[in-house]
């Protein structure tokens, strides 16, 4: 079956509490897709609804040209690989690799030759005799991993399986769980909270907030083009500003008139501007010309590869900048002249806005 998903008008509604609402999304077939966002969000409740845990209150989901909305979950053509991997601990690794298959039209001989393919493309083929306690977590990882490939699903819904790993195995997981999804080429629904793991591994990533998409797109352009102050403040760190823009991409924020050249250009009113921290330069305090600001470095974070620096505004914004270390030092207390690019500085939606716009449609 086709592995492409789309969620047509999806709603869940658990008492008075809306978890996720009118959601419309559409995940192409081979696609590595996350679902990113903040306890609470509504992504592991999207993500249940795809499985068939939870019965949407309004809207259809369709898998490939299937509508599956009232369709069991044992009979969805999905998977699921959970954080807690509820390996079976009496079992062998190959034997919990090969138990899905037993409900399977599949010999026993041919069950034991794919646990083994199986554990050959997770790297764990010489695991197999062993039990799950016997295993590191991210062997157990991989084991689960195993066990939902081995049924070769059309959809494969994964809910922070890293979550429960240290930061150093999550960080070499995540570049080895994209490896395999593109060698296997099923699609991945993919739940996270963790900025860094949505942006390392997604072809692309929806950012949910109280329910509601807030934006879809590449990691690139999420992080680079963020369309809400919610979606600029959540991934990454992101300096963020208020002022009163005049409809032609200049934003007056204190006693200074800023051009911004990303984003809502057109917006007029209030509305606030955006800037990361490595698009932040720091000049010698005085030095004149357009979208410069003048301030006192706050402190400074020595980070290894860089430096972060925090710089109080005069009209009274605290901005931070992200520099090489190495390069020239700032010391705390000293002024200096904040340049923030035309290219790099965005305008962008009130979230809140954004949320009652999508709610309405």
């Amino acid at each position: 079956m086709n592995g492409s998903v789309r969620l047509e008008d999806l709603s869940k509604r658990f008492g008075d509490v809306d978890a996720v609402r009118r959601l419309d999304l559409e995940i192409q077939e081979g696609e590595f897709f996350s679902l990113l966002g903040p306890s609470g969000c509504g992504k592991t409740t999207t993500l249940r609804l795809i499985a068939g845990f939870e019965e949407p209150t309004t809207g259809r989901i369709v898998l490939g040209d299937k509508d599956i909305t009232q369709t069991p979950p044992h009979r969805r053509p999905v998977n699921t690989v959970f954080q807690n991997y509820a390996l079976f601990p009496h079992l062998n690794v190959r034997d919990n690799v090969a138990f899905g298959l037993r409900f399977k039209d599949v010999s026993r001989s041919e069950r034991r030759q794919l646990a083994e393919e199986a554990l050959g493309l997770v790297r764990l083929e010489r695991l197999g005799r062993r039990k799950p306690a016997q295993l590191s977590g991210g062997e157990q990882q991989r084991v689960a991993l195993a066990r939902a490939l081995v049924l070769n699903p059309s959809v494969l819904l994964l809910d922070e399986p890293l979550g429960a790993l240290d930061a150093k195995l999550r960080r070499a997981l995540q570049i080895e769980l994209k490896s395999i999804q593109e060698h296997v080429g099923i699609t991945f629904v993919y739940v996270t909270h963790d900025q860094e793991e949505a942006l390392t591994m997604s072809d692309r990533i929806a950012v949910m907030s109280e329910g509601l998409v807030q934006q879809v797109g590449t990691p690139r352009e999420v992080y680079e083009e963020p369309e809400t102050t919610f979606v600029a403040d959540f991934l990454g760190v992101s300096n963020l500003m208020s002022g009163q823009a005049d409809g032609r991409g200049r934003v007056r924020i204190g006693e200074v008139e800023l051009a911004a050249g990303r984003g809502d250009v057109e917006a007029a009113g209030e509305v606030q501007v955006t800037i990361r921290p490595e698009r932040v330069r720091l000049e010698p305090f005085g030095t004149a010309g357009e979208n410069r600001l003048q301030g006192v470095v706050n402190r400074v974070v020595y980070l290894g590869a860089t430096t972060q620096v925090l710089v109080e505004l005069a009209h009274g914004d605290t901005l931070q900048a992200a520099l090489q270390s190495g390069g020239e030092a700032h010391r705390e207390g000293s002024p200096v002249t904040v340049f923030l690019p035309p290219e790099a500085l965005r305008i962008v939606r009130r979230s809140d806005a954004e949320v009652g716009e999508v709610a309405h449609r």
